[in-house]
């Protein structure tokens, strides 16, 4: 008995040692991945000479905040980057939750070459399957523009929204769909009243993960898009020759939207893992 209380008090100390590594380390990663964009967000409001981003502090100003929208372009594009972020994302899930749904709980022949495929598409780099998008398209003869650009995006976020909503339904328990079956319920009913309420965390998680890649993607977008623009194409062409400090605005703007987003997901799986337990 003294021995095994004597093993327990080594225990402790090494697994406290273990949880502030990891709290720090943590914060590291944290800090790391925040400096870029707190840095962005402190130079939109310093003052622009010229109309250009000075990496220098030059004053505080909110001159380009009143002019948010004042590069007719940059707006433009910017509507674009959220047409296609919206719609691939709602379109990845509507074909990628039926998708999950079958990989998670039935089985056929086609299973295994299904997940090859979605892993594939998720491994592939993305020079190269801009190249083979674009070989396709101009094979087929669509004009490049916004309606490419969405096929091309829904093209690489099913893949993502597949394993985001598997995941969760792998954890959900089968009997709650044959206690609605016994109760009467179709299985349509019982997907809409059981299932969807349980993998909604899923669901909306994997909508942000499309909206957030599909709104940051340059070099796929790049391949596609012809002559029509999108944020970060348009951000790229500007760098070249100075970036305006709508820029840095717009980008806050998104940032703040995808912080409001993440906190509101967060807040459903919380909610989600009370019902569940309660």
């Amino acid at each position: 008995m003294s021995a095994a209380l004597m093993r327990a008090g080594t225990r402790r100390p090494k697994l406290e040692l273990g949880r502030r590594l990891l709290g720090f380390y943590s914060g590291l990663v944290i800090i790391y991945t925040m400096v870029p964009i707190v840095v962005m967000i402190v130079f939109s409001f310093n003052i622009a000479p010229n109309g250009r981003v000075a990496l220098k502090w030059l004053g505080f100003t909110l001159n380009a905040y009143r002019n948010a929208f004042g590069i007719q372009d940059l707006t433009g594009a910017l509507v674009n980057s959220l047409v296609v972020g919206v719609g691939s994302a709602a379109i990845s899930i509507i074909l990628g939750t039926p998708l999950a749904l079958a990989l998670t709980r039935y089985k056929f022949r086609a299973k295994t070459a299904t997940d090859i495929v979605i892993f594939a598409d998720i491994a592939a780099p993305a020079v190269v399957v801009g190249a083979s998008l674009l070989s396709l398209f101009l094979e087929l003869n669509i004009p490049r523009g916004l309606i490419t650009i969405l096929i091309s995006h829904v093209a690489f976020n099913v893949a993502f929204a597949v394993v985001v909503i598997r995941a969760r339904m792998i954890g959900l328990d089968r009997s709650l769909d044959r206690a609605a079956a016994d109760l009467g319920a179709t299985p349509w009913v019982a997907f809409w009243t059981v299932t969807m309420p349980l993998i909604l965390p899923g669901i909306v998680g994997a909508g942000l993960l499309g909206f957030a890649m599909s709104i940051d993607d340059l070099i796929i977008t790049n391949f596609v898009a012809g002559q029509t623009l999108t944020f970060p194409l348009w951000v790229y062409g500007a760098a070249k020759i100075g970036t305006p400090p709508q820029v840095f605005v717009l980008s806050t703007f998104i940032f703040a939207a995808g912080g409001a987003l993440a906190v509101i997901n967060s807040l459903i799986n919380r909610r989600a893992e009370r019902r569940n337990n309660g």
